[in-house]
């Protein structure tokens, strides 16, 4: 009976948020959960909504990571229109807890800023130009 729940909780359907767009597809979404436990563990990376806005008030550069299932919704809004008016490109998530996991907390986090360094790496460029398309 144990094993049946989980496989429940599994295929259970995300309530993603409907500000949540552009939404990353599967094969995006690993990518660039895998940019962001690369970034975790090079120590380039912002947690939470408060470091997040503060990184970018301060004209940090990189690539910011929203999880679309937030509740209250109200806590995230702001920080699409920040991350565009400071020309910072940002993409959605379907769970919080997953990128809790890639940025190496137990913690849900609900934004991190992946920060560029000098020598930028393949991968944030190429979740660059998908998003740009």
């Amino acid at each position: 009976m144990g094993s049946d729940t989980e496989t429940e909780k599994k295929k259970t359907p995300l309530a993603l948020a409907p500000i949540a767009k552009p939404l990353a597809g599967k094969k995006l979404c690993k990518r660039t959960l895998k940019l962001v436990r690369r970034a975790s563990e090079a120590k380039c990376l912002k947690r939470g909504v408060k470091e997040v806005v503060k990184s970018i008030r301060r004209g940090n550069k990189g690539l910011c990571v929203i999880a679309g299932n937030i509740s209250p919704i109200d806590v995230i809004t702001h920080v699409p229109i920040l991350c565009e008016e400071a020309n910072v490109p940002y993409i959605y998530v379907p769970s919080k807890e997953d990128l809790a996991t890639a940025g190496t907390t137990k913690r849900p986090t609900c934004c991190v800023l992946v920060l560029t360094k000098p020598t930028k790496g393949e991968l944030s460029e190429e979740v660059k130009e998908k998003l740009n398309r």
